[in-house]
C-alpha cells in the first residue's frame, strides 16, 4: 500500500478531535476514538482489511514526515513482523480472524526509553487475563506457549531542539488456535481462556489502558510498571539460557526494565538489544 494512498471504507466519520476510517462493523473504533483522545489529541483509529505489516505502514508514513498518533488495525497482515526479524503469521484475508494485529503510533519523549516493551506488556497482560504471564523482553505466555508479542520500532522527526521520535509499537494477539506444524509447542491462544471472544471485543479491552500504560511510561519511566511485569514474570527463578552461550537463574528486572541473570560469574544485566532468551528448563 502506498502511503499516500487513500484507506479503504468510505470518508471519516467526524467526531472528537479525530477519526475513524475503515470498515466498522465488528470494530468498536468509534468507542476506543472517543475514550482515547482526550488522552490523545488528535488520534485517528483505522481499519484495514488488509495490509504488509502495520508497523511497516506506519513507519512509511514516519518517512515522509507523518507523525500523527494513529491505532492501525489489520485484519489480515501479509508480512507481519516480529522481533529479532520473525515472521509473524496471519490468517488469509477471508478467513475468520485468528488474531488481532494492530499498532500505535505516538510521538514520544521519555527521558529514558529502557523498558517500554515490558510496559507495553504489562498493560496487555493486566487488560487481558491474569492467567498471562510476561516472557521478556517482549512477548506474553500462557502455558508456557506464546500468546503475543510486542515489536517497537521508532523514527526520529523534526529538526534541532525540536526534535523527537515517533514510536510504533506493534501487537499481535493469537484469539484462535493456529496451525503449529513445526513447531516444538503449538502457541496458545486466548479463546483458551476466554471463549469464544472476537478481535474487535479484545481491540476494545486493550487499546485505552495501552494509552494509558504508554503516557505514564513517557512521564515516569519503567519504575511503575517493575513491579507488575515482576508478579508476572514467567522466567523469575527459572534456569534460562542466553543466545550468547550464557547460562543461569533469572531473577527479575531492574529498575530500567533489564533482566537480571545470575550466572557463574555473577549477576549479569541482560537488555534487550545483546541477547534473546529461553528458559533452559
Amino acid at each position: 500500500m502506498s502511503t499516500d494512498s487513500p484507506l479503504p471504507g468510505g470518508p471519516p466519520l467526524p467526531g472528537g478531535d479525530g477519526e475513524v476510517t475503515g470498515p466498522r462493523a465488528a470494530w468498536p473504533a468509534e468507542a476506543i476514538r472517543d475514550a482515547v483522545v482526550p488522552l490523545l489529541p488528535g488520534l485517528t483509529v483505522e481499519i484495514l482489511p488488509e495490509i504488509d505489516s502495520t508497523n511497516s505502514e506506519l513507519m512509511r508514513r514516519a518517512r515522509y514526515g507523518r507523525a500523527e498518533p494513529v491505532l492501525l488495525v489489520a485484519e489480515h497482515q501479509s508480512a507481519g513482523r516480529g522481533r529479532l526479524g520473525r515472521v509473524w503469521l496471519s490468517g488469509q484475508r477471508g478467513a475468520a480472524l485468528s488474531s488481532l494485529t494492530f499498532s500505535l503510533g505516538v510521538p514520544l519523549a521519555p527521558a529514558d526509553w529502557s523498558g517500554l516493551s515490558l510496559a507495553v506488556g504489562v498493560s496487555l497482560a493486566e487488560s487481558l487475563h491474569q492467567s498471562i504471564r510476561l516472557k521478556w523482553p517482549n512477548d506474553l505466555w500462557f502455558d508456557d506457549r506464546k500468546l503475543a508479542g510486542v515489536l517497537i520500532e521508532t523514527a526520529s522527526f523534526g529538526e534541532g531542539s525540536g526534535a523527537r521520535r515517533y514510536a510504533v509499537i506493534g501487537i499481535g494477539i493469537n484469539i484462535a488456535a493456529r496451525e503449529a506444524a513445526g513447531m516444538a509447542r503449538p502457541p496458545a491462544a486466548l479463546r483458551e481462556l476466554l471463549p469464544g471472544v472476537q478481535a474487535g471485543e479484545v481491540f476494545s479491552r486493550v487499546a485505552v489502558p495501552l494509552v494509558q500504560a504508554v503516557s505514564a511510561f513517557e512521564r515516569f519511566g519503567f519504575a511503575p510498571f517493575q513491579a507488575r511485569f515482576n508478579a508476572r514474570d514467567a522466567l523469575r527463578d527459572r534456569a534460562v539460557a542466553l543466545s550468547d552461550g550464557t547460562t543461569g537463574t533469572a531473577h527479575g528486572t531492574s529498575d530500567a526494565g533489564a533482566l537480571l541473570v545470575h550466572t557463574a560469574d555473577g549477576m549479569k544485566t541482560v537488555t534487550s538489544s545483546e541477547v534473546s532468551v529461553r528458559p533452559a528448563g
